[in-house]
């Protein structure tokens, strides 16, 4: 139906009237369901989509210059906020910054606490161009919980910017999104997703420590939840125009306005998973993924100095668990099978397949491994495989890399002064060993309210170890008990 809504205009008032009514109609429902649940969420009406508005979204633009932008196109912009004292100096920073001010439209999730007296929006609240959605924190439920409620408040836009809530911006930076996706359009990209994992500032330190060169994502791992990690890298100084990306960043992403309809945040999503699911589901959308070739936007990637929703959140573990396994029924890995009733609105679209996005990237989910050009960390789309190499090019057993990480609640290890971190095969052979002294478990020690230690290895085996083991060791007690489980 999409397909030939945007490829007919005639057609596209009547196609955006029945979806603008669904959803409507799902939102209503959602509402009436916090209401009787009692969460204390109060929203400022949205305005309605009328399919006009949509229309005019949709009209293909003429050769892009910079001045399009003084045509009045604006800009959805999306901030889900968690007690962030950063949240008022982003929204500061990207007005001031903005070439075209008055053309921006922010929706935000403001997840605050009455104990903290810095977080405060009055200033924005009788701003025409602020949404805000009033959020009491015990209320939060996760970022894309979050992200999902406030994409509802959209209205229509040209575009759409998502972000977190801790950024700083590059003069002109809406002027430069808007000409970078009108140029990749006129190349032939229907649909151009811009995102990138962003360069980092530190608060602290601003604008001194700010990084000065753009970011690309690379492909990391599988975890063993069934997510992948992206790793942020430096671009080729070469790069003159965007680059195309296999993945999406979640606090950078701009595209057409209708992303927000077609490609919404997952609520039933916690944190992990959501980017690789939003990549695969935008691929199969028709959206084409690049990475931008000049940086837009500093991202802050430290997370100290403010509370994190986890920290507040006693059950946030069981909320992770629940979201893993929606993450590995999307994909339909480790022989689940997605049912009926999974949600088409957090489904894969109808423009190309999850295979076309395997191809593209160079990525199985079913198998859990990348191609060797996706973990060379070549640009997309991965060349077709040699027809005579029966690896379809992955790597063999032989070649492959296990990758894994351990997570322990720090009060596991007691009061150790040294750990080993072991591997072994189901004969009790050792795979792996690393040792780790008192120093060094300290830097891996995750200093927040659980207090988590994570143990990341990766090494070659000519297969998947059976099992792990970490052995604590105290020089009052000796060798303790061994922390074991199977992989």
């Amino acid at each position: 139906m999409f397909r030939f809504m945007y490829e007919h205009k005639t057609n596209l008032k009547h196609a955006y009237e029945s979806l603008i009514t669904q959803q409507t109609q799902q939102t209503q429902q959602t509402m009436a369901m916090q209401m009787q649940s009692k969460p204390k969420v109060h929203f400022k009406q949205p305005s309605m989509v009328t399919p006009t508005m949509v229309t005019l979204a949709m009209v293909t633009p003429t050769m892009v210059t910079p001045a399009m932008v003084t045509q009045g196109k604006t800009i959805f912009i999306q901030i889900a906020a968690y007690r962030d004292p950063e949240l008022v100096p982003t929204i500061r920073d990207c007005l001031s910054k903005a070439a075209f001010p008055d053309n921006l439209v922010f929706s935000i999730a403001w997840q605050h606490s009455a104990d903290d007296a810095w977080d405060n929006l009055d200033a924005f609240s009788d701003d025409p161009r602020f949404k805000i959605i009033d959020i009491d924190y015990k209320d939060a439920k996760g970022a894309c919980w979050a992200r999902n409620k406030l994409q509802q408040q959209y209205a229509g836009e040209d575009y759409t910017l998502q972000l977190d809530s801790h950024h700083r911006f590059i003069d002109g930076w809406d002027q430069e999104l808007i000409a970078m996706h009108e140029r990749l359009k006129s190349n032939g990209h229907k649909k151009p997703l811009i995102t990138t994992y962003a360069p980092s500032y530190n608060p602290g330190n601003d604008p001194a420590e700010r990084t000065m060169h753009p970011w690309k994502m690379n492909f990391d791992r599988f975890i063993p939840e069934g997510a992948v990690f992206f790793l942020p890298a430096g671009m080729d100084d070469a790069a003159t125009e965007p680059v195309p990306a296999r993945f999406y960043s979640a606090h950078f992403a701009f595209a057409a306005g209708c992303f927000v309809m077609e490609v919404p945040h997952d609520p039933d999503m916690y944190f992990h998973g959501e980017e690789i699911s939003i990549a695969v589901r935008a691929y199969t959308w028709g959206y084409d993924l690049f990475h931008p070739h000049k940086i837009i936007v500093w991202h802050e990637y430290t997370r100290s100095n403010r509370v994190k929703q986890w920290d507040d959140d006693a059950a946030w573990h069981e909320k992770n668990t629940r979201s893993h396994l929606r993450n590995r029924t999307l994909f339909e890995m480790d022989g689940l099978t997605k049912p009926a009733d999974f949600g088409m609105m957090c489904d894969f679209g109808p423009e190309r397949t999850l295979a076309e996005y395997e191809r593209y990237a160079g990525i199985s989910f079913k198998r859990r491994r990348a191609q060797k050009y996706t973990l060379q960390h070549g640009v997309p789309p991965n060349p077709a495989p040699n027809p005579d190499d029966p690896s379809e090019g992955y790597p063999t057993e032989e070649e492959a890399e296990f990758t894994h990480c351990i997570e322990l609640v720090g009060d596991q290890l007691g009061c150790c002064s040294f750990c080993a971190v072991i591997y072994e095969d189901a004969n009790g052979m050792s795979l792996y060993r690393r040792d780790y002294n008192a120093s060094e478990l300290e830097l891996h020690l995750n200093q927040s309210a659980h207090a988590t230690m994570r143990f990341h290895s990766t090494f070659k085996t000519g297969g998947k170890p059976y099992k792990w083991i970490v052995w604590p060791h105290s020089k009052n007690d000796g060798w303790m008990t061994k922390i074991e489980s199977v992989l």
